[in-house]
């Protein structure tokens, strides 16, 4: 700003030296000095106030950090460890006095943990039910999530249908020649029940408590390990955790990226929920300032930091 009030000074003596060169009357020029010295000084009471203002709010978000203390616990789904990990680390920072805790066992144990009061927030990578909505828990959606379809690294099959999927883990496609792969029997491994990740896959592929499952594990962590270790696996992980130790599948040509989901053009994708008992407004004011952080743009640098896609 003050470069700026510089630059503008220094053109008003160019234009008093424009003047006084045409013969300019010594009455003009000392107009013009006038009137580029009150633009300056106007100028300059703007950037002081815009500075003050700044440092202002500046002291003031300091204070209410300072303010704030206590702890807020977060349980539920293995899906969105990495993403709570994050939100809470930065938080933390932003609030030193404020611990975050979290524990992930399932997005089902998370809603009931919310439920009985155990737990401020239960995280879901899941819709809740209209039972669990009944029960006075609130849906509150923070980001997107992709679901990829995993498969060991050396799998020749690239793309699946969504025919083919849903055939192979209702069990009606056994083998990867099927498919277009060479000839070796599918292990078709998934989550435990009330796993969200499963749920939503189940839920998209219409195969609700339907699949054929090898092995049933309970998380995310646990899938990408076993699929990667075993030839002919396939699995489902959610989208922010892939690494190179398994392969994943393109589904109807589409590749599983975060701006294929948000085009809509990649069909396995879910919400991720911070669930509450009761809406954000009634909870206490550190849950609050945590939903206020996750719905502002620093919150949404920590989703897009993970791999998420923001809800805003």
């Amino acid at each position: 700003m003050r470069k700026k009030t510089l630059a503008i000074m220094c053109s008003a003596v160019m234009v008093m030296g424009a003047l006084a060169g045409c013969g300019s009357s010594s009455t003009e020029t000392t107009a013009a000095t006038t009137a580029a010295e009150t633009t300056a000084a106007d100028i300059t009471a703007a950037d002081t106030t815009a500075e003050e203002t700044a440092a202002e709010e500046t002291e003031a978000e300091t204070e209410a950090a300072a303010d704030l203390s206590g702890s807020i616990s977060m349980v539920g789904s293995t899906s969105m460890e990495k993403f709570a990990n994050a939100l809470s680390e930065v938080f933390m920072e932003k609030y030193p006095n404020v611990t975050v805790q979290a524990e992930f066992v399932g997005s089902g144990a998370g809603i009931e943990a919310v439920t009985n009061g155990s737990a401020d927030i239960g995280n879901s990578s899941r819709n809740l039910t209209d039972e669990e909505k009944a029960n006075g828990i609130a849906e509150n959606i923070v980001a997107i999530d992709g679901i990829a379809v995993v498969v060991d690294p050396a799998n020749t099959v690239a793309d699946l249908t969504k025919q083919q999927l849903t055939d192979i883990y209702s069990g009606t496609v056994t083998n990867w020649s099927e498919v277009g792969g060479s000839d070796s029997p599918i292990v078709v491994v998934g989550r435990e029940a009330g796993s969200g990740t499963r749920s939503a896959f189940e839920e998209i592929l219409g195969l609700e408590d339907a699949c054929a499952y090898s092995s049933e594990l309970d998380s995310t962590g646990a899938v990408m390990a076993r699929v990667a270790s075993t030839p002919g696996a396939i699995g489902y992980v959610s989208l922010d955790v892939l690494d190179d130790t398994v392969k994943a599948l393109n589904l109807e040509g589409t590749e599983p990226t975060a701006e294929n989901i948000k085009a809509g053009s990649y069909f396995l994708s879910r919400p991720f929920v911070m669930a509450t008992n009761g809406e954000i407004s009634e909870q206490n004011e550190l849950v609050q300032a945590l939903f206020d952080f996750v719905y502002s743009d620093e919150g949404d640098a920590v989703i897009e930091t993970v791999g998420l896609i923001s809800t805003r």
